[in-house]
Order: structure tokens, then sequence, then C-alpha cells
């Protein structure tokens, strides 16, 4: 563009770039000009068309604004005023065609009408970007051609701003922010005050899915909780409230983050408390609003059973946070940063189906019998069909036919309005879109509401029923009915299961700690990750054949155990020397191997920094949980339940070149069994682990312990090691070799004994082949049966049995360099001389007898084990089942005889 052409846009524009950027300020005339600009050119045109994320595209665009014609604004500033123009154009052309001759009605005009109209329909621009220059700058294109209708005024506006990037950074929800923005109650006070007409919602964009109705009647369900209402009304620090509140909704199926529960339970009061404001005859909020009723309850139980201080009452403004986590208040403009709009209201009829009919009459219901305590139940069932119905037909509504049937729908319906100002988004809100079809769907109109009614749907019955029959389907299967909060810890949370009695449900936290919460951070994401490491965990302790409370992985952050009173004694198992260990034992050199494992306890005590106990003052303590006394054999119980469990998990990070150095874990006792198992959680927070043995490259929690000072980069890497182990942790459930038992009968008579060996090799999940041939009798078919599974290459124990004279193993163990074991059916007339031609071998050969079925099974086993740690972990936990089973049987005894 040549220098005279930048001249037109303003005369005093300085082309040195501005290094400082307003992220509030409004656009001037110049500005949007130079916007315009570079949005003719006819790449840039065609790339926003076709491309699916835009992100680079209004970049490319900042930068051409800035060399160009010295405009500092960034992408996410071009692309709202991108945006907004299209959105005013729309809102414009419609507002002319409904309110007829537009340019004779008094009103505002749409600055710069025929550009954009010239740009989105293509016309004059075949030159490319000159002969749009030409039209901006010769006066050939006034400042607007088109108004809006005079009823609809701008100062009613309240122009809301998208949040829609999932790698946006985390906020604290606290009072300081919260008072930031009393302001905007101020200013929605004097614009309801001023105008009797209804306001209006301005909705740059939503990326987000919307808030389907089923999910905001279970938002308000956790909402109407008393201890949640308690929490959000004296907390001034509320993300740990809205976690939770996020949690319980995942326990119910729903996918919805913290922050999306936050902005939708602002929004809700928000919305609630301008209508309050509002409220005419002609208005009635219940119309104008889903779920008054409901938020109308909630708020006036809150108002009647407690009071708020300075924070709450900030909150109870719906204020939030700018995209950009700082705070801003404006004196004309309200900005609202969220993942789903506050229009949502609008914005569910925009994808709803629903009839002026049918939606009259249940607001109607709602209105004259929301007092009687009789008709709730009808109400309550009518609104869930209805609203399940609606949430699940909107998730059909994907084709770019629907949405232009339901935009056109929208806009015969509503007033539309232009919008005075626009604003940065901070987030890029065009992700999701497709071709064409964004388009269409890239805005969110200004809407003056009317109702909540006359819209119809374009999907048929029939196809909506499916979706409510497949809606029922998955909530059977997904939801629990959770209960009251039995327990809270740094890094966990335990509730009742109602319908499920003996079981609870344990949620995970994205919270980090160390030195008994002295340091205490939150990182994202961690929730999920201890979840799955501790579900995989469990899964192999469980399969080895250990007792735990796990029964179950809920979801990915919570799973359902078993509910146990926690026996508050810390089991640590240590193999190698290091950490507190060395501070307690000076002269201990760091690596020192523990042979056999050094057994620490210690008492859960954060005040006192859980001290380590003796074994003496363990007993001495005689706790009592859920009728068990702790005395000196459930003592012993769990001191070898801590070394099985620790070897079987050394040998499964061995299979990943990782050493376990150490491990605490936890024990209660099963309220409905009294039996003692292992409880609580096992993951990255539970022990040490360094790759190849070096510390150097630890990717436990040791390394959060160790920072000198928490910064976002620190806290990533530490989230890396966490995500590193969890991803690991799944290679513990697999095989490192697969083998077999091939089990050779001499005869179909002993087919009895036999399958007690296949049935002891499938507890340990050993493959086990049961094939008939004799030595003597066809020693031929005999040999060809063995290179038959020799040929394959997969490892083999075979197993002879063979009645009277044992021909079979010798024969065998002669011909193979696989292990062969006899284990002959002895009869009880002459098994005793039969056994001897299985016990006495022939020079030269290895094959071992062993009578029984069972035995042979665990001996094939032992060899498996020596490659599978799978089956290695299952013999020891056996080892320890047995000698569990002998104390627990002692202990009966010694009780009879006293």
């Amino acid at each position: 563009m040549h220098e005279g052409m930048k001249s037109r846009i303003h005369p005093t524009l300085s082309f040195t770039p501005n290094v400082v950027e307003e992220g509030g300020r409004h656009w001037t005339d110049d500005e949007v000009r130079a916007l315009l600009c570079v949005w003719a050119d006819r790449s840039i045109r065609e790339r926003l068309k076709s491309t699916l994320r835009n992100k680079c595209i209004f970049q490319e665009m900042a930068r051409q604004m800035q060399r160009k014609f010295g405009v500092v604004r960034n992408w996410k500033q071009c692309r709202t005023k991108y945006k907004n123009l299209k959105y005013d154009y729309k809102t414009a052309k419609g507002a002319h065609v409904a309110g007829g001759s537009g340019a004779g009605n008094p009103g505002k005009y749409m600055k710069f009408f025929e550009e954009v109209e010239a740009i989105l329909l293509d016309q004059g621009l075949e030159n490319g970007t000159m002969e749009m220059q030409k039209k901006l700058y010769n006066g050939e294109m006034g400042p607007g051609r088109l108004q809006a209708p005079a009823g609809n005024s701008s100062d009613n506006e309240i122009v809301i701003e998208i949040d829609d990037d999932d790698n946006s950074d985390d906020y604290e929800l606290d009072g300081d922010i919260e008072a930031q923005w009393r302001g905007a109650e101020a200013h929605l006070t004097h614009t309801d005050s001023c105008s009797s007409d209804h306001f209006h919602m301005v909705a740059v964009s939503d990326t987000g899915r919307n808030w389907s109705d089923q999910e905001v009647r279970a938002l308000i369900q956790v909402w109407s909780d008393q201890r949640i209402c308690k929490q959000l009304e004296s907390s001034t620090r509320k993300r740990d409230i809205f976690v939770q509140i996020s949690n319980r909704l995942k326990q119910q199926g729903i996918e919805r983050d913290w922050k999306q529960c936050h902005t939708k339970y602002k929004n809700l009061k928000y919305l609630y408390r301008s209508l309050q404001r509002g409220r005419t005859d002609e208005a009635d909020p219940r119309r104008l609003m889903r779920f008054y009723d409901e938020v109308e309850a909630i708020m006036n139980h809150a108002s009647n059973g407690s009071t708020h201080d300075g924070a709450a009452d900030a909150a109870y403004s719906g204020a939030l946070a700018t995209p950009d986590g700082s705070e801003e208040n404006h004196e004309d403009e309200v900005y609202l940063t969220k993942t789903n709009t506050v229009a949502e209201v609008v914005e569910e009829m925009d994808e709803r189906t629903c009839s002026s009919d049918s939606v009259s009459s249940v607001a109607t219901d709602v209105a004259s019998n929301a007092n009687d305590p009789k008709l709730h139940a009808v109400k309550d069932n009518r609104l869930d069909q209805h609203h399940r119905l609606m949430s699940m037909s909107e998730r059909e509504d994907t084709s770019s036919a629907n949405r232009g049937m339901k935009r056109k729908a929208v806009d015969q319906d509503f007033a539309l309005q232009t919008p005075a100002k626009t604003t940065n988004t901070g987030r890029d809100f065009a992700d999701q879109a497709e071709g064409q079809c964004k388009e269409e769907q890239e805005h969110i109109p200004i809407i003056k509401i009317k109702s909540v009614c006359s819209m119809a749907h374009p999907n048929p019955p029939s196809q909506r029923q499916d979706c409510l029959r497949s809606s029922r389907a998955m909530a059977s299967t997904s939801e629990l009915n959770i209960g009251q909060k039995l327990n809270e810890g740094k890094t966990k949370q335990i509730f009742e299961l109602v319908d499920q009695p003996g079981l609870v449900l344990v949620q995970s936290k994205d919270q980090i700690t160390a030195g008994n919460a002295v340091r205490k951070d939150q990182m994202e994401g961690k929730a999920a990750i201890a979840n799955k490491t501790t579900s995989c965990v469990f899964k192999l302790l469980q399969e080895s054949g250990i007792k735990t409370a796990f029964v179950k992985q809920h979801s990915d952050t919570a799973f359902v155990a078993a509910h146990c009173e926690m026996i508050p004694i810390e089991w640590v198992c240590r193999r190698v020397a290091t950490g507190s260990f060395l501070k307690r034992n000076p002269g201990v050199k760091e690596g020192y191997c523990f042979t056999p494992l050094k057994m620490e306890t210690f008492f859960k005590d954060d005040a006192n920094n859980d001290p380590q106990w003796s074994e003496e003052q363990l007993l001495e303590a005689k706790f009592c949980l859920a009728g068990l006394t702790i005395g000196q054999c459930e003592v012993d119980i769990m001191n070898r339940s801590t070394v099985a469990i620790f070897e079987i998990l050394e040998k499964a990070w061995a299979t990943q070149n990782c050493t376990l150095v150490d491990m605490k874990i936890e024990f209660g006792v099963n309220v409905k069994t009294q039996e003692i198992v292992l409880a609580d959680v096992i993951d990255n927070d539970s022990w040490r682990l360094w790759p190849a043995g070096d510390r150097s490259q630890q990717k436990d929690k040791q390394v959060y312990r160790d920072l000198k000072e928490v910064t976002p980069e620190a806290m990533q890497m530490v989230k890396r090691n966490f995500e590193w182990v969890s991803e690991r942790v799944k290679l513990l459930l697999e095989p490192q070799a697969s083998g077999r038992v091939v089990v050779l009968m001499g005869s179909t008579s002993d087919m009895a004994h036999c399958e007690k060996i296949r049935k002891a090799c499938t507890s340990y999940r050993i493959p086990c082949v049961l094939r008939v041939t004799s030595a003597h009798k066809g020693p031929d078919e005999t040999l060809r049966i063995k290179a038959e599974y020799e040929g394959d290459g997969i490892p083999t124990v075979f197993v002879a049995v063979a009645g009277r004279s044992n021909g079979l193993g010798p024969v065998m163990s002669g011909n193979t360099a696989y292990p062969v074991i006899n284990c002959p059916p002895l009869t009880p007339d002459w098994g005793a001389q039969d056994v001897w031609s299985s016990l006495r071998m022939p020079s030269g050969l290895g094959c071992s007898t062993v009578l029984s079925p069972e035995a042979a099974a665990k001996f094939a086993a032992q060899i498996f084990g020596l490659s599978d740690h799978l089956v290695w972990c299952k013999l020891r936990a056996s080892m320890l089942n047995t000698w569990v089973a002998l104390k627990l049987a002692d202990q009966k005894l010694q009780a009879c005889s006293l």
C-alpha cells in the first residue's frame, strides 16, 4: 500500500509500533478502517472461510495492521472486532428488513455497513484490497447506511465477552477480585432504573457447548445443598468449592470443570437479580429465565438463613474476572468472562425444542403452583422430562441446515440491537466452527428477551425419542446417589453412596502438598493423574490377591471403595536409605540398601508432624475401629502385608527399569466384614521412584518437595513427572512374557486329575492345554506332540500324568530342553510301588516329581514367575494369604482356649 493511502487513514497516526497494548480501549474509526483493509484481502477472506482453527489468521491480520498502518492490536482484539462487525452488519440488516424502511427511522447507524457488506458479499472486491481501499478512503462509502429500529437502545446493552481458551491460566476466586466488580452491579442497577424496556445481552461467541437443562438442573441441585450454600456464603476463596461442585457433577456423568461451574453459578445469580430489579407486570421473570423458581428458592433461603460479608456481597453482584485474569470496571459497559455466556437462557432457546403452548403451560404451572407441595412432584416430573428431551435433541443439532433454520427462527422471534461498543475477548472462540456454516455460528446476537417459547425444532419426534432413550441408558450406568461427605484430606474427599451401603466414593483433588501442607499448591489435572495411578496400582494388587478397599474406578477423578474406618498409622517400607531416614539416623549413607526391608510406623498427627511410633506404642494405643481392636495379631498382619505389597510393587516397577525406593501405605477396617484391608490411595505422593536407580531422575513428589521456589515452570515439570508415572503404571498390568503348561496324560481315565492341574494354572492366569498320548504305546506321536509345542517359541512347561509305570515323564525329559514335571495319579492299592517309576530316573534326566496336582501347577507358576512379574506377584500374595490364614486360625484357637 502506498504512503498516500496510509495518510488518509489518519494524518497523525504514527507508524512506529506502540508496545503498550490497551486491553479494554475501544476501536477508533481509523483502526477499524485498517482492519477492514486487511480483511478485504482475498487470501485472508478465503482462509477465514475455510480454516477450522483461525488463531493464526488473526495473528497475521494483527501483524499486517501494525506493519502497514502502525495500528497495534493483538490477534484477540482483531478477532473480537471482526466478529462484532459481522454481527453488527447482520443485526442492522435484519433490523432494516424487520422495521421496513430503516433509513427513515430514528436510531443509531452501523458504521462501515457498506464496507462490511462488500466484504461479506464479495461485492466490488474483484481487484482485491486496492479496490476496497479506494471505496473506504475516496468517500464512496459513508459511515453507515442502515440503522436498527429506534426501539432498541444500545444504552441497555450488556456486552459479554467469552473466555473459551482451554489453556487459560487458572484464577483464584477471592473477595479481592470480586470486590473490584461492585461497579458492575451499580451500572446494571442504573440501567434497569432508566429503562422500562427489557435488557439486552451481547454474546461475542461461545465455542464451549452450552449448558443443557439437565446439566443446569444438576448444578442447581448441588448448589441447593445446605453445606455448599454455607461454604459459598462464608468463603472468600471459592475455587475448592467449585472443584467440589464440578466433581459432584462428574459423578452424575456431567463433564464440567470448576471454571464452567463457577461461571454458570454467577450467571444464574446475575440473571435472577437483574430480573428481580427490572421485574414488571408485562415481564414475568419465569418467562425470561429458566429455573427462575429454583434459583429464587436458593437465594431466598440464603438471604433468610444467613448474612453475607463483603466478599460474599461482591460475589452476589455477579462479578467475574476478565479473560487475562485481570479485573476491569467500565462505567458504560460490563464485561463478563465465561465459558458459556450469561445469555444462555437465549442460547438454550436457540438450540432447544419448545413450543409456545408447551413451555407457556409449564411456566404457568411453575408460577401458579410454586408453593403447593402436592404439585411439586408432578411439576418436577414434567419439567425433567421436557428438559431432558430438549437437552438431548440439542446435541443432535449439528448440521448446517439446522443451524440456519434456528438462526432464522431467532431473527424472526427476537428484536435485535446493534452493539454500541466492542471489546477484547481474549480467547479464540472460532476454534470449533467449520467452513461456511461456521460464519453463521460465529456470533451470538444481541437479544431483547421476550419469551422462552415460540421456537420450532427441526428434529423429528422419533429422533428426539431415540436420544431420550439413549440419555436414560447412560444416566442409569454413570450416576451415583452421592450422600454426605464423610471425610476430607489434603488431596481427596470421601462421600457415602446412599444406594450402596458399605461403599464410598473417593474423590481426588487438584492439590499437591508437602510438609503436612506447609507447602500447598493447585496442580491442574492432578486429580485425574492421581486417580489413574491409584486405580492401576490397586488393580495390580487385587489381581495378585491382596485384599484392598478398592472396588472400581468410577470416573477420571474418583473411584468406588469399601467403607473403612482408617487406622491412623502410616506404614513406611524402605529398600534404600534416603530422605527423612538419614536425618533421623545420622551416619547412614544415602543409598544404603536394606535387606530385609526396613519397616517404620508413624502416627498420623499433622500438628506434631506425624511422629514415629514403635510397635509398643501402637499396641498401647488400643485402637478400636469398626468393632475390631487392634492388637498384636492385627499389627503382625499389617506388618507382613506392607512387606508383601512393597515387594509386589517393587517387582512390577523393575520391569520398567525403575527402582521403588520407599513407600507409605495405610490400612483400614472394613465396616461390613471387620477385615483389615489396604485402604486410602497409592499414587505418586506415596512413594519414591528412581528410574534406573538414579536419584537425579526421580519422578515422585520429592521433586516438588525440593523446589526452592514454586513457579509455573516448576509446576509444569512436576506435572510432567506425575504424568510419566501415570502412563508407566498402566504397563505394570501387562505381562512381560507369555507361557503355557501342556499336560500330557496317558489315558482319559486321568482326566479328573488333569482338570485339577488346569484349574490351578488358571488361578495364576497361565494357559493350560490337555493332551492324550502314551510313551509306551505311541512314542512317535508323543515326540510329535512335543515338537509341536517346541516349534512356536512360546515358553512351555510339560506336566506328565501317567499311572502305574510312568514312562511318559522320562521320555519327555530325555527329548526336550523344556522343564518336565511328573505328577502321577496314585491309587490306594499300588500307589506306593508305582511312584518309584517317577522318582528313580535314568541318569541324564532332570524331571521333578510332584504328587499334588495343585502343587504341580504352582511349581510351573514359579518357573514362569522368573520372567513374568504378574505370575510372581500372585505367588507372593498367595504366600501372604497363607500366612494370614494361619495367624487368624491361631488367634481364633487361642480365644477358644482362653
